[in-house]
Formats: structure tokens, C-alpha cells, sequence
């Protein structure tokens, strides 16, 4: 427990005691209360305003009389002037009585401004008193006493030499007996010495030097001896023809000249000749003996410990009381005084051996006293002091009381004149009646707003003046006063009488410090002093106060409260401020929490029921009452009304949520939201239901509007209430409207797109053709529009923020297999559109076409002799590139979606809520099947020249055509490497067709395979290759895989990926094959023959003869510069062309291109060097070590070439190193060390590689565990020939879902090729030893044998794996 509270319950007890015991106070606290009359509270307090006017200080007047010639008392001047500066000699080497450092030069400049006029004290204005300090001021100036009296410092010197100066000054001019000069040199030396106190005081000199002070006002007053004013008259200054006097003026007895009568007269409603007439009345009974002799009778019950004055059992401790008796001796004392000063005939008849005597010292009075008189000052603004107040303390032991025993006047009542029988009933009627008063007087001016405080009328300083009178002569305590006010404005307030801030006002006059009283330390409000010194009656009567004002305040917060929804209401703050500053905060408050917890509880029931009037008026409102009309508009604009009133409570009550424990925001939220959602609920329903009966459907922004309110609102539900569920599903109800959301999306999809392109003229954005475009700008707007579409139809749905992942989750995955159909679409179109373009015919060639049969045999034959060869340049569009880079522009949105949509945490949420696998029972209906069209061998030729220009087209068994790849040109073994996708429900035939390109009629049909493509053999989902020999000559590789078509939105961006790259890489192929043609001829066989031969020698016909056989070199090895001029046409061709890219394509689609011409030129340079993998011999002649070297030379000029490493920045500005060192580039890099071995020491070599390769396969074998969901219980197709089947999906969709990946995949690939190395080089060496025949097919035999190995125990592993043993009937989901 509180010390504040333990002490109350303290107070309260004696308090309580004190009133069973029957011991009750001259204060009414008997059992019988007196009622007082209108009419005896006036009386009472006319006499205390009638004395007041009795005892104020006598008004004088001047008075003019002849005086007589003034009698000098002293001697001689000099032994005066000398017994008066005795008291400075005697302490004459005390640093207190010397002057400070500074004082001479201020003196200095006093003296000046007397001089010149500018003195404020009028008293220095007389010319002879400016005469006399003029001759001072000249002494005074010289430069040695200056310096003598700045080294001394002491005042008798400075004192001395005026007096000299002023007797000199003062004497000129008299006659030889004339002495009147005497007396003026005191008063002038007094003036002097005045002006040095005035100087001390200006600069605080004299706080510091108390004695110095204390000694020149002695010397002063000791000056004035036979004066008392130094500004008054001539005669003062020396006239000689009379003097001026003060006399007393006598009273009027006249209402017009008593201030306080008539502010009695003012409150009571009476007219001033009323009042005179009572004053007449009682003019011979209201005496200042009469109030002399209340005083001495209220002592004499004082000392006698009498009930007509306080006693100890009104007090809480007999310290409190001992403290109160001391200071009420010393007021009396000083009250009786004041009497006998006003009225000093009063002292012959008082008996007595004498006068009260002043005293030096007296202790302070109680600190709570004199700051309860302060309050009333400051609120009545009265800056001087009470009437009776004298400056000295006085002791009046030496009076006796000359009263009446106490004993005889017990019963009387009306001891006193001038104190009514019960005072603090009487000043509680007065305050209140002069309080009413003021709060009616129009004219009393409001108190300065200041900070938060209002401008507000309390009392007058009138009334103040005159309740400090009554309070001082009834001998009311200081803070009785104050209890006694702050009561009275209690009851107005109650009453409604006063408002809240006049309340507030009151109470911050009487708890706040005045500014004077500040500097004083010892300083405390009356509210802020020690309680235990408080009359036991003051301390109950200010908790009763408290506990009146806070049921008041209470009151009106629970009506304001009940208020708290409308809106505009009341505002609360003004009476929490006085609850909290004035009411909880006082020490002498008690409230059980009891009591607060029961106003808490019926408060929050209070707001509960006015929450739900509030939303039944909001229902009326904004939902029609026939169900027929109801409509979705109507639920929206109730949850928007609903929100906007939590909202508004929320933010209103933001700073101080709670109102005395009870939270209206939470009151709200807990009625007025579970009544809208069940409403809201029941409405939708009801809507949903009539639509469907009438075959309608709700506006599906409709839906998503109501979903915004009802989510807002579940989520303030949620902070709020977090432990109380939302009454129902939001996302279950709504969830048909964000299904076709997606529909409808998916059926403009393909509009959007066609209508992006058809609006595209694929153009770079720039504002004028020369300007050269930037990054940004390299791409059309067809991209653009289709990604905005994309973005706005998914942001549509993320903005929603559904709280469902599973359903947001579900959402998404079908956007992304919508956005896939969408860039399906385009890529299509786009890419149709570029091959038609690049496929175009040049000038040449449709000059060609318009020949007639026998024209093309003659120029074909006269090109023939010639040697020539057509390669001429290929005329890109700009619009061509600019769809490239629209493509690959389009990669990147596609993979900031990807992040955006964050598609791996939408995949865990779909998977984290998928049933387990023995438990899925939906097949996959649709697979996928990735067909790569790899390479052909031994085609046969159809053009004159021996050769052909094949390309494939794959088509089904409806002759529907599915796939073309580009055209090799004049190749019999070409090798394409284009994949293609083919999604299928079930087994479908496909056919591989390779047909002749011709420039001049028909194309020519190279031969024709067929592959039957059944799911159930590619149940492990690992890739198969297939050597399919030709109808008529030749066979071509075809490597397939598959995977089942899921719906899974990392499955729909990895196709969306892998259809972007797929038709990048074909449109980068098709302008890359537009320049092979011309690298095929300048990295030729013909080029190198012409390169290492001079002319035709017999060695050249054996070597015809002879060319499987490795030849010896017959002839000078080239130099280098020939080596280099061999490319010179075909870096010039290079950079032709890529100066025409560089203008149009971005820098990433131009590495591409590069990058892919790198490519082409590895495949060239690697089909100079070897033939390509099979198991039979070819007839390409081996290259001899000249030859080998110029290749070699030749790929290390075109590696620097694409790098293209700046000479002078040393930087590179083509083709990355590490895109330039690809496997390929290794490979053929490491048939330096085998190309010239025997054919014995390959065929070990190579078995020596096998053996190693299948001893790290089956390792890795028995260490990998394959998921269950690859299990299979078949296995379809023949191994290839290259390399063994790998345990991971290779260039998987999966893997292929964004750009990151991607990447990874393919840097993955490049680190296993370089970490495991096979003898495919070898063996294409060894195509050209014929002696190798047998070992090629052995070899052959053997891969095919271990892939086959290999990929039945991967079957078996995976069917254990995925069954416990038993063979799966079903492919598993993905």
C-alpha cells in the first residue's frame, strides 16, 4: 500500500473517531448544522468590509504653514559629521563595508545623469542639490583621488570629501549668523549617500555586502534626524518663507469611498444606499474596539484551549497543532496592532505596562499558509498586501486580554462582533455567492489562454480581496480557505451551474506556483504541502470533494462515451485531463478497484449496444429490404461503411486506445463485425443463388471488390479479436470469381498477342532513323504490350492478396500455364514470320528462277569450269533483329515474372498440401516427348556436284507437319541438332523426312525413317537415341525423351523457358546459316590443298590414289602471313556483317550470335579433321602434319578474332573466354596428341578409356538412389552409339524454368564433359584406318550392350524404390 493511501487511512480514522466521540469542532462538526440566511452572511461580511475600511491606511494631504527658523541641535558640524561616521571607523578594515571593484566608474556615471537631468528619483532634480554635487562631481574627477579611492575603497572617504565640498557650496552667499545652510547639508549628504545605495542595489552589489548596506541606511536615516522627505518643499532646499506638511484626512464614513462594501453590496444585490443605511445602523457597535476587543477574547479562548477556536483533536498530529497555535499568536499580535496604529487612543484604554515591541526575528510562518494567501492573490490579481499586514513582527505577551472569562460565554453564541458562531459555513455561503457573481458578471474579463488551458472567468480581485479580509479576521486557515472555495465550485459544477474548464481553472490556480514564488526554494502549493498538518475536517472535506467530482466526471464521461460512434462526438479529453491531473493523482483519492472495474464493465456494455444500434442504422441504409433487389454493390458499400467506422475509432482513439480499461475500438469491432460477416455471408449467398436460378452471373469486379472489404475487414477481426474465428470462409465463398478471372484471361490470351504483333512494325524506338538506338531501345513494342498484358492479368490477382496459398498457389499455376500459351503464340508467330524473311530469295536467285531449264544446265556448267563457287553476302532485314532481340527481351520478363510470382514457394505450397503418392489415382493423360534431330550419315547426293543440301521435316502419321529444321548445305553427313516438342496423349508414328534443298525447282527427297513413340517405353523418363536407317541410303539420329505434361507452374515456366530459348536459338541458327555457307568454303579442304600445295606433282595424283593413308610432306610448309591472309575473306566477311548486327541487335544477342557462329566454325574446323562418330569406316582422307598445323594456326587466329581483346585496353569486346573454351573447343584441342598414333596404340587407348568410363558409371550407379516417382516397368528403344544413358533428366523442362536454372544446367554439363572424358575422338580417328573395321563394330556392340545394361537397372532400382518390389501398373504423376 501507498504511503499517500496509509496516511489517508489514518486521517480518516482519527477523523471518524474523533466525530463518535462526540468531540466536535467550533467548525460544525456538532450534530446539529447551522443553516445560514442570505441576510446574516451579509451582515457578517458587510463588517468585515466596513473594518477593513476602518483600519486602511489614513490618506494625507499637503497642508502649507509658516515655519519658524529651525534651531540647530549639533555643535559643530565637524564633531557631528564625525560621531555620524563612527560606526564606519570602527570597522574600518572589514572587507564587507568596502566598496566592490567596479563601483567608482558606475558612481561616476549616476553622478553624470544628475548632472544632465537623467535622473528617474525626483528627489536629485532641485538646481541647488545639482549645484552642490556638481562641486563634488569636480573633486571627484581628479585622476588622484580617483586612484587613492579606487586602492581604499572605503565609504568614509567618499562620504568626507562631499561633505566638504557640499559645506563649501553651501556657505557661499550666507550672511556670518545665518546656520540654515547646516541642515541642507545634511539632507544633501544623505541624498549622496542614497545614490551610493541606489548604486549598490542596480548591480546587486549589496546582497553580497550586507554590512556595507546596513551602514548607509543608518547613516542615512541618522542624516534625516530632524526631516523625513528629501523631495518634498522649497524649505527643504533652503527657502525661508514657510513649509509644507502632511496631515491626516479624516474618514468619510460614505459608501462610495469603501471598496469593499461595495463589492459586498455587488454580490448580495443590494444598492449602495441599502448598504450605507446598514452601516449607519451599526456604526456604533462595528468599532475598532469592538474588533479590538474580539481579537483579545479570541486570544484568551485561544490560550484556554476553548471550542471557540481550533484545538488539538482538530488536527491529525499535536506537532501540526503546536505549529498553528505559534503562527495564530504572532497573526493576533500583529492584527492587534494594526488596530491600535489605526486608532492609537486605543492603547490608553488597553491595559498594559506597554506598547507592543517589534521584534528582529520571528521563526516563518507555516509555508502552507502563506501559499494558500498567494493562490487567492494571484487569482484576484492584487498585487499589494492584506490590510492588517505590518512590515515588523510585534509582541504583544506585555497585553493582557481585558476580556471575560471564557466560562461565562460558553453558551453565548454571539461572542464575537465580528466572527459569525460557525465561520467556514459562513465563508463557504460567501464564496459561493460571490463565485455565482462573478461567473454572471459580464464585464469581468477571462483569464489568457495558456498552453492547453482555455480562457476562463474565476474571481474578481475584488471578491478575492474581500474573502482573504473574512477569511483573516474569522481566523479561517489558509487551506480551509481554499477547501472551502474548491467546495463551493464543486457544487456549481455538480449543478451544471460552471463548465469542465472552470473546473480545470480552479483547480490549476490552486496547485500552481506563482512566478514571484518560484525563486523561493521553500516554496509549495497548499495542494503540494504536508497533509498531516491539514485540519482533520479540511482532509475529509477534500475527499469528499474528490469523491463528488469523480462520480460527477464519471457521469458525464459514460454519456459522452455512449456518444463516442457519431460523427462528430464530444470530446473526451477535457474531463480525462481532470480525472487524471486533479482527481487519480491527488494522494487523498481512494476508488476501490471494485468500484472502477463495475463503471469499466457497464461503460463496454454500454458501447456494445450502442455498436449495434449503430450497424442496424448503417444495414437500413445501405441494403434494400427486398431480397430481389439485393446486389452485390449493396454488401460493398456496407463493409466500406463498416470500415470506414472502425477505421475512423481506430485512428480517433490511436493515442489513448483504452477509456478507463475499456477499449471503444475493441467494443466495436466485436459487435459490429461478426454482425456483417454473418450478414454478408447470408447476402452473397442469397445473391449467388438468384444468379444461378436466373442464369446470370455477378460482375466479376463485383466479386473482387466485395473480397477487398471482407478481407479488410477479417483482418481487423483478426488484430483485434485473434483468438475468435471469422464466422466464415472468404476465399471458399469467393473463389469462383478469381476462377474466371483466369478464364476469361485464357481466352483473350491469343488476341492479345496476334493483336500486339499485328500492331508492330518491329522497329527500333527511336525518334529519328540516324539516331543510334540504346539497349532499351533495340526491342519492339509487341514485346512490351504482351508482357503488360501478362503482368496486369496476374497483378489483378496478387493485389486481391488472397489469403488462401493453397488456392493463390493453384491460381497462380494456372496464369502461368496461360502466360505459356501466350509466348507459345508469339514465338510462333514471331518465328514465322523471321523464316519467311530469312528464307527469302536474293536478286540473284529469283533471276535464276525465271530461267528456262537449259539456261541453269549452261550456267551451272560454265561455273563448274570456271572453279566458281557463288557465296555472296545475305541482305538482313533490321526487322529481322529486332525480333531476335524481341525474343530474347522477352526471356528476361519472363524471368523477373518468375521471381515476382516466386514460383519454387507456390510449387512447395501446392506440394506441401498434395496427398502421398500410393494415394494419387489420376493418370497422366498428357507427355511430352522432346525430339532432337542430332546428325544424318551417308545421305545420298542429289545435286550435280556430288553433294546435297538436306534438312528434315518431322510430321505424324496424318502427314501433319510438327517440325523443319534449317538447311546444311552441300553436306552428306550434316549435322543440325534442333530439338523440337511434341506433346501427345497416347503412342503416335512419327516420320523423319530429309529432303534436298534446291534454289531452281522442286525439292528432292533424300529418304524417309518412322519412330513410334510410346509412352509406356519412356517410363523412367530417361533419354533414348535412335540410329533410323533411310528408305534409300544413310541413316539419322534422333534422341528423344519424355515427361509427363503436369500441372505445375514450375513445368508451365520451364516450357514457357525452353519454347523462348528453343526460338532463339533457331532464329540465331537461321542468321548464323546464312554465313556458314561462306565459312564452309573459306575453312574448306579445297582451301587447304590450295593453301599447302604449289601446283600439281606427282606426290598430289599418288595422294589420290592413296588418300587413307598419311602422307609425307612434298612440299614447303606455308608461312605465316599466308596462313593468316587465308582468313583475311572471311574476317573481313565477319566483320561486314557484324557491323550491320551491331546497328540494330542488343549486345546479349549479339554475343549469341557470335557465340553460335563459334560454334559453326568448331564444327567446321572438326569436320576438316575428322568424320563424324559411327560404327563404319569413312572415306575422309586424313590430314598430314602440314595440314594439321594450318588448321590448328586457323583456329587460333578465329579464337582471337571472336574474342576480340582491344590492343591498346587490353579488354575483350566479343565472345566470353569461357564460352570460347567449350568442350568442343577441348576436344578438338586434344587430337593433337592422338591424330598421328598408330592404329594399335588408339584401339588400347580407347579400350583403356571405356574400361575406366564403365567403372565410373557404375560407381556412380551404386551410389545414386533414385526418387520412386521414376519408376517404370518397361524399358523401349535400342542404346545409341554416343555415350551411356545419363541418371538425370538431360534438359529437363523442370530444368529449364527460368533463366538461374538454365544457366546452372548448362554450366553443369560443360563441368561433367570436361570431368569425363571418352574415347568418342578416338574413334572417329580411327573411321579413317581402315584396319580399325572390325574394332569400330566390336565397340559399337559393347555401348550398346551397356547402355542397355544400364538402363534396365535403373528400371529395377526405380520400381523397388517406388513399390516395395512390386512392378507399378501406372506411370507415376509428376
Amino acid at each position: 500500500m501507498s504511503t499517500s493511501s496509509t496516511q489517508s487511512k489514518r486521517i480518516n480514522g482519527r477523523f471518524n473517531s474523533l466525530q463518535s466521540n462526540g468531540n466536535s469542532s467550533r467548525d460544525g462538526s456538532g450534530p446539529r448544522k447551522r443553516v445560514v440566511t442570505h441576510n446574516d452572511a451579509y451582515l457578517y461580511a458587510l463588517r468585515v468590509a466596513y473594518l477593513t475600511y476602518l483600519l486602511q491606511p489614513r490618506a494625507r494631504r499637503l497642508q502649507h504653514t509658516p515655519a519658524p527658523q529651525p534651531s540647530i541641535q549639533r555643535s559643530s558640524t565637524s564633531t557631528s559629521i564625525n560621531d555620524l561616521m563612527k560606526d564606519f571607523s570602527l570597522l574600518r578594515d572589514s572587507k564587507s563595508t568596502r566598496f566592490p571593484h567596479g563601483f567608482m566608474s558606475e558612481l561616476e556615471k549616476r553622478l553624470t545623469g544628475v548632472l544632465m537631468g537623467r535622473e528617474r528619483k525626483p528627489e536629485y532634480n532641485d538646481a541647488t542639490i545639482k549645484r552642490t554635487f556638481a562641486a563634488f562631481f569636480n573633486a571627484f574627477t581628479e585622476q588622484s583621488f580617483k586612484r587613492r579611492m579606487e586602492k581604499d575603497r572605503r565609504v568614509e572617504d567618499l562620504v568626507l570629501i562631499f561633505f566638504s565640498n557640499a559645506t563649501k557650496e553651501l556657505q557661499k552667499g550666507r550672511a556670518p549668523g545665518d546656520d540654515a545652510w547646516k541642515l541642507m547639508a545634511d539632507r544633501h549628504l544623505a541624498l549622496f549617500v542614497r545614490l551610493i545605495s541606489l548604486v549598490l542595489k542596480d548591480h546587486d552589489w549589496a546582497r553580497d555586502r550586507p554590512e556595507l548596506a546596513g551602514r548607509l541606511a543608518t547613516l542615512e536615516s541618522k542624516l534625516l534626524a530632524h526631516d523625513q522627505d528629501l523631495s518634498s518643499t522649497p524649505t527643504r532646499n533652503g527657502a525661508l518663507s514657510g513649509t509644507t506638511i502632511e496631515v491626516v484626512v479624516p474618514l468619510s464614513y460614505e459608501v462610495k469611498d469603501m471598496p469593499l462594501v461595495q463589492v459586498v453590496a455587488r454580490i448580495f444585490g443590494l444598492t449602495n444606499t441599502q448598504v450605507q443605511s446598514d452601516i449607519n445602523k451599526h456604526k456604533p457597535v462595528w468599532t475598532e474596539k469592538v474588533a479590538l476587543q474580539d481579537l483579545k477574547s479570541y486570544q484568551t479562548y485561544l490560550n484556554l484551549d476553548s471550542r471557540r477556536t481550533l484545538r488539538s483533536d482538530d488536527f491529525d498530529l499535536d506537532e501540526a497543532y503546536d505549529t498553528w497555535r505559534k503562527c495564530e499568536a504572532q497573526d493576533l499580535s500583529q492584527m492587534m496592532l494594526a488596530i491600535i496604529q489605526s486608532n492609537p487612543e486605543l492603547a490608553k484604554s488597553t491595559p498594559g505596562t506597554s506598547l507592543p515591541q517589534f521584534q528582529r526575528q520571528m521563526s516563518s510562518p507555516d509555508p502552507a499558509d502563506s501559499t494558500s494567501t498567494e493562490a487567492l492573490l494571484r487569482m484576484s490579481g492584487r498585487p499589494g498586501r492584506l490590510s492588517y499586514v505590518i512590515e515588523q513582527p510585534v509582541d504583544m505577551t506585555t497585553m493582557s486580554s481585558g476580556c471575560q472569562s471564557p466560562e461565562t460565554s460558553n453558551g453565548d453564541e454571539t461572542a464575537f462582533t465580528f466572527i459569525p458562531p460557525e465561520p467556514r459555513t459562513f465563508y463557504r455561503f460567501i464564496a459561493a455567492e460571490a463565485f455565482m457573481h462573478d461567473q454572471n458578471n459580464n464585464a469581468l474579463q477571462a483569464s489568457e489562454a495558456i498552453a492547453d488551458t482555455p480562457a476562463v472567468k474565476l474571481f474578481s480581485k475584488q471578491s478575492i480581496e474581500l474573502l482573504n479580509e473574512i477569511g483573516i479576521r474569522w481566523r479561517i486557515p489558509p487551506v480551509s480557505r481554499v477547501m472551502l472555495l474548491l467546495d463551493a465550485v464543486r457544487e456549481k459544477f455538480i449543478d451544471q451551474e460552471i463548465t469542465l474548464d472552470t473546473l480545470d481553472a480552479f483547480f490549476n490556480f490552486i496547485r500552481e506556483q506563482p512566478s514571484e514564488a518560484k525563486k523561493n526554494q521553500n516554496f509549495v502549493n497548499p495542494l503540494a504541502s504536508d497533509r498531516t498538518r491539514w485540519l482533520l475536517a479540511d482532509t475529509a472535506l477534500y475527499q469528499q470533494i474528490l469523491s463528488s467530482l469523480h462520480e460527477a466526471l464519471m457521469r458525464d464521461l459514460y454519456n459522452i462515451m455512449q456518444q463516442c460512434y457519431e460523427p462528430k462526438p464530444p470530446s473526451i479529453g477535457p474531463i480525462m485531463y481532470v480525472l487524471e491531473h486533479h482527481i487519480y493523482e491527488d494522494p487523498s483519492f481512494f476508488k476501490s478497484p471494485e468500484e472502477l472495474d463495475a463503471f469499466a464493465g457497464a461503460l463496454y456494455e454500454g458501447l456494445q449496444q450502442k455498436a449495434h444500434a449503430t450497424y442496424r442504422s448503417y444495414l437500413e441504409q445501405h441494403v434494400p429490404q427486398d431480397q430481389q433487389s439485393w446486389e452485390i454493390f449493396h454488401v460493398i458499400e456496407l463493409g466500406k461503411a463498416v470500415t470506414a467506422l472502425t477505421k475512423k475509432i481506430e485512428k480517433r482513439y490511436k493515442k489513448n486506445p483504452e477509456v478507463m480499461g475499456v477499449n471503444p475500438h475493441t467494443a466495436l469491432v466485436e459487435t459490429i463485425l461478426p454482425l456483417y460477416a454473418e450478414d454478408a455471408r447470408d447476402i452473397v449467398t442469397r445473391i449467388l443463388e438468384l444468379a444461378h436460378a436466373k442464369a446470370e452471373e455477378v460482375s466479376i469486379e463485383d466479386g473482387f471488390q466485395l473480397y477487398g472489404e471482407l478481407a479488410d475487414i477479417r483482418r481487423v477481426h483478426g488484430e483485434v479479436l485473434p483468438k475468435v474465428p471469422f464466422p466464415f470462409s472468404i476465399e471458399a465463398t469467393l473463389a469462383d470469381f478469381v476462377w474466371r478471372w483466369i478464364r476469361t484471361t485464357e481466352d483473350a490470351i491469343i488476341g492479345w498477342v496476334d493483336q500486339a504483333i499485328k500492331q508492330d512494325q518491329f522497329r527500333v524506338r527511336t525518334d529519328n532513323a540516324q539516331q543510334i538506338p540504346t539497349e532499351e531501345q533495340r526491342h519492339s513494342v509487341s514485346v512490351m504490350d504482351i508482357f503488360t498484358s501478362f503482368n496486369q492479368a496476374i497483378d489483378r490477382v496478387v493485389q486481391l492478396n488472397w489469403d488462401d496459398d493453397l488456392q493463390y498457389a493453384k491460381f497462380m499455376t494456372a496464369l502461368a500455364k496461360t502466360v505459356g500459351a501466350g509466348i507459345a503464340r508469339y514465338c510462333d508467330v514471331v518465328e514465322q514470320r523471321f523464316s519467311k524473311e530469312m528464307d527469302r530469295l536474293s536478286p540473284e536467285q529469283e533471276l535464276a528462277a525465271s530461267q528456262t531449264k537449259q539456261e541453269k544446265w549452261l550456267q551451272l556448267a560454265k561455273d563448274t569450269w570456271n572453279n566458281k563457287e557463288k557465296i555472296e553476302p545475305f541482305q538482313f532485314f533490321p526487322e529481322s533483329f529486332v525480333k531476335l532481340n524481341n525474343i530474347d527481351f522477352a526471356a528476361q520478363q519472363l524471368d523477373k515474372l518468375e521471381h515476382e510470382v516466386n514460383v519454387d514457394a507456390c510449387a512447395a505450397v501446392i506440394q506441401s498440401h498434395a496427398p502421398p503418392i500410393a494415394q494419387r489415382q489420376k493418370k497422366i493423360t498428357n507427355y511430352v516427348f522432346t525430339i532432337k534431330i542430332v546428325e544424318a550419315e551417308d545421305l545420298k547426293a542429289c545435286d550435280m556436284n556430288g553433294s546435297s543440301d538436306p534438312y528434315v521435316v518431322l510430321g505424324d502419321e496424318y502427314q501433319k507437319r510438327l517440325a523443319k529444321t534449317r538447311i546444311v548445305y552441300r553436306n552428306l553427313n550434316p549435322r543440325w541438332d534442333e530439338s523440337v516438342d511434341i506433346t501427345t496423349q497416347g503412342p503416335l508414328n512419327i516420320i523423319a523426312t530429309v529432303w534436298d534443298w534446291d534454289a531452281m525447282g522442286d525439292h528432292d527427297c533424300v529418304g524417309r525413317a518412322s519412330l513410334k513413340l510410346d509412352p509406356s517405353h519412356f517410363g523412367d523418363f530417361m533419354p533414348r537415341e535412335y540410329w533410323l536407317d533411310l528408305d534409300s541410303q544413310g541413316r539419322i539420329l534422333l534422341r528423344v525423351s519424355m515427361e509427363g505434361e503436369r500441372d505445375d507452374i514450375q513445368f508451365y515456366f520451364g516450357k514457357a523457358f525452353r519454347t523462348l530459348k528453343r526460338t532463339e536459338r533457331d532464329m540465331t541458327r537461321s542468321i548464323t546459316d546464312k554465313l556458314s555457307a561462306y565459312i564452309h568454303h573459306c575453312l574448306s579442304r579445297r582451301t587447304l590443298r590450295s593453301l599447302t600445295s604449289k601446283g600439281i606433282t606427282m606426290s598430289t595424283v599418288s595422294n589420290y590414289f592413296n588418300r587413307n593413308r598419311p602422307q609425307q610432306l612434298t612440299t614447303q610448309a606455308p608461312s605465316e602471313v599466308e596462313v593468316a591472309n587465308a582468313l583475311k575473306r572471311l574476317f573481313a566477311y565477319f566483320d561486314d556483317n557484324f557491323a550491320i548486327m551491331n546497328q540494330t541487335l542488343t549486345s546479349t544477342a549479339m554475343v549469341m550470335v557470335m557465340t553460335r557462329l563459334w560454334k559453326e566454325v568448331l564444327v567446321t574446323i572438326e569436320a576438316l579433321l575428322v568424320p563424324p562418330l559411327s560404327d563404319k569406316p569413312s572415306q575422309q582422307r586424313q590430314l598430314n602434319q602440314q595440314e594439321l598445323d594450318v588448321v590448328f594456326k586457323w583456329l587460333q587466329y578465329l579464337f582471337d578474332f571472336f574474342h576480340a581483346v582491344d590492343e591498346e585496353t587490353r579488354e575483350a569486346n566479343g565472345v566470353p573466354l569461357d564460352v570460347l573454351r567449350s568442350p568442343k573447343y577441348f576436344d578438338i584441342t586434344t587430337l593433337n596428341f592422338f591424330y598421328f598414333e598408330p592404329t594399335d596404340a588408339l584401339i588400347r587407348t580407347s579400350e583403356r578409356m571405356a574400361s575406366a568410363t564403365a567403372a565410373r558409371q557404375q560407381s556412380q550407379r551404386n551410389r545414386l538412389s533414385a526418387p520412386a516417382s521414376l519408376a517404370s516397368p518397361a524399358f523401349g528403344g535400342a542404346a545409341g552409339l554416343v555415350g551411356l544413358p545419363s541418371t538425370r533428366r538431360s534438359k529437363s523442362i523442370m530444368l529449364s524454368r527460368n533463366l538461374g536454372t538454365m544457366k546452372k544446367a548448362k554450366e553443369e554439363k560443360w563441368k561433367e564433359a570436361q570431368a569425363d572424358p571418352n574415347d568418342d575422338m578416338i574413334l572417329r580417328i580411327l573411321r579413317m584406318r581402315p584396319e580399325a573395321e572390325r574394332y569400330l563394330k566390336d565397340r559399337s556392340r559393347q555401348k550398346e550392350r551397356l547402355a542397355a545394361a544400364a538402363a534396365a537397372e535403373m528400371i529395377v532400382r526405380q520400381s523397388l524404390m517406388a513399390g516395395g518390389g512390386r512392378m507399378m501398373g501406372n506411370l507415376p504423376r509428376r
